[in-house]
């Protein structure tokens, strides 16, 4: 195996590109990236309104510690996809980096290979969960006569996501042909339908365990829909029975991507758990219900790159670098003004959502807010270099350094935590995830054959802006406050279009601002049908 790369051989041609004569009205790879951004604004949309609404409800039902005891085994749950193999994932960016290539028969079998990974690792599985199961209640802390009933929960969690693992097969498929935004409305049906399972459940004194039953069903309905939607939209897709070398094969990149989510995992999701253990789970509520807002803008931009990755795999998987380099940029352009102008409006009104959401003592102060803020702009950069890393399919270097990444983050916190509660944990995970930030770059250049380091005198006029815009905003928003959810409307939607226009004209070169507005322009055709090449 190559030191930096996993890859499947094919021996298939390069299709006709879209926009040919063949297929005059196939969508651009600019209007693909609209609709699945478009698409998943809505699911992501109804999903944290989904959100604020049953997360009151939890809190008021279950109790703060309670809560707590949710947020950690939702957490705990999550690490299990390190023991899955993951083959989802390798499917989905495999389909990606060969979506341009006339290789169905082969698409079906790499379909074929992921399910027999699935299968493979499911006894795995499997055992952890019991042990998991098991282990629950000594890991959130609860006393015995509690004991019962999060294991209950944990358990009905392990399914959840066992069975969503299994409905993620054909959506891996549908996002990895660059066609996510087939599935509009969908997803966003059933976060409307997920939530109110849930307050059903709470509001029929089935308590936790009835809200992690809720998920079971939500599951069942996602894996049944999907597949239909799959079926309809991708003609090829079926499962084929794939070769003994392309299982091999597959089986090679899935065991990168289990390392790599098992690093995942104690990269990003830790902070809850080591919080818990070397705090409370109350520390957790605060720390849960103040980060709502940036978790909620990581959510957004993740799924706005999430959706625009596929069809950047379709030009690497055809070698097209130099294409390649210039939607990076605009990536990380987009990205940075997202972060920019809503991360601002977040440290300006977000003492004040938390106040009228779940109350004020629920808020864990404004040093807290602007370090949340912090890591969520710092994930974002570092997950904009690690989709491109997963489109080439080179997973090496990217698991190794966030093996290193990721215990250092939890030595860190684990240190930091006892002496600044939770604005240690923030730090702690900061400093451990600065390896990423650092050396994600110096791969992806190499992997797009550009320069062999990030011109560093083009990152300083942006970064000097959001420094400001932070400040700015972190310093007032200890100082203004909304008296009503209609007064808080009105001036965080004002404060991000002001934001917005700052952040667009102070921030970026005139290049990249102009290549941003070109692109937004472009809204206008949404409707159209596409002619000519991909753009």
């Amino acid at each position: 195996m190559s030191s930096v790369s996993v890859s499947i051989k094919t021996e298939a041609k390069a299709a006709p590109p879209r926009g040919a004569a063949s297929d005059s009205r196939a969508p651009t790879l600019t209007r693909r990236a609209y609709l699945n951004v478009l698409a998943m604004l809505l699911d992501q949309g109804l999903k944290a309104a989904v959100l604020s609404v049953v997360t009151p409800i939890m809190v008021a039902t279950l109790g703060g510690s309670l809560y707590g005891v949710w947020q950690v085994l939702s957490r705990l749950v999550l690490y299990m996809q390190a023991a899955d193999g993951r083959p989802t994932q390798a499917l989905k960016w495999l389909i990606a980096n060969q979506q341009s290539l006339d290789n169905d028969e082969e698409k079906r079998r790499h379909v074929g290979s992921a399910l027999g990974v699935w299968l493979l690792f499911l006894p795995v599985l499997l055992a952890i969960s019991a042990a998991l199961v098991w282990l629950s209640p000594i890991v959130t802390r609860v006393p015995a006569e509690s004991y019962g009933v999060v294991r209950a929960t944990c358990a009905l969690l392990v399914l959840n996501f066992i069975l969503m693992n299994l409905a993620a097969l054909p959506e891996s498929v549908l996002y990895g042909m660059n066609m996510g935004y087939k599935r509009m409305g969908l997803q966003a049906s059933l976060n409307v339908v997920g939530g109110a399972l849930i307050v059903a459940a709470l509001y029929a004194g089935a308590g936790i365990i009835g809200a992690a039953g809720a998920q079971v069903i939500l599951a069942v309905l996602t894996g049944l829909l999907f597949w239909f939607v799959v079926k309809k939209y991708v003609p090829w897709f079926r499962v084929a029975r794939p070769r003994a070398a392309e299982v091999r094969s597959f089986l090679n990149l899935s065991v990168w991507w289990f390392l790599w989510t098992l690093t995942n995992k104690a990269l990003m999701t830790s902070d809850v758990i080591i919080l818990a253990a070397a705090a409370s789970t109350t520390a957790v509520s605060d720390y849960a219900l103040t980060g709502f807002a940036g978790v909620t803008l990581l959510s957004f931009v993740t799924m706005a790159l999430s959706s625009v990755a596929p069809g950047l795999g379709g030009v690497i998987g055809l070698k097209q670098y130099e294409k390649a380099r210039r939607l990076r940029r605009e990536m990380l352009a987009l990205s940075w003004l997202l972060l920019a102008s809503a991360g601002s409006t977040i440290l300006l009104w977000n003492r004040s959502f938390v106040s009228l959401w779940v109350g004020a003592e629920y808020y864990a102060g404004g040093a807290v807010d602007l370090l949340i803020v912090l890591l969520v702009a710092q994930l974002v950069f570092i997950r904009n270099d690690a989709y491109v890393i997963d489109l080439t399919l080179r997973l090496r270097a990217k698991v190794l350094r966030g093996a290193a990444a990721a215990l250092l983050s939890v030595v860190f916190s684990v240190a930091l935590i006892p002496s600044l509660g939770i604005a240690g944990l923030c730090l702690g995970m900061l400093a451990g995830r600065l390896v990423l930030t650092v050396s994600y770059p110096f791969i992806v250049s190499s992997a797009l054959r550009g320069r062999r380091r990030p011109d560093a005198g083009v990152l300083v006029r942006p970064a000097v802006t959001i420094a400001l815009m932070f400040a700015a905003s972190a310093y007032l928003g200890q100082r203004v406050s909304a008296r009503g959810w209609a007064e808080w409307v009105v001036c965080a939607g004002g404060s991000f279009a002001l934001l917005l226009g700052v952040a667009l004209f102070a921030g970026l070169r005139p290049d990249l601002r102009g290549a941003i507005v070109e692109r937004l322009t472009q809204l206008r055709t949404l409707r159209r049908p596409a002619l000519g090449a991909e753009g």
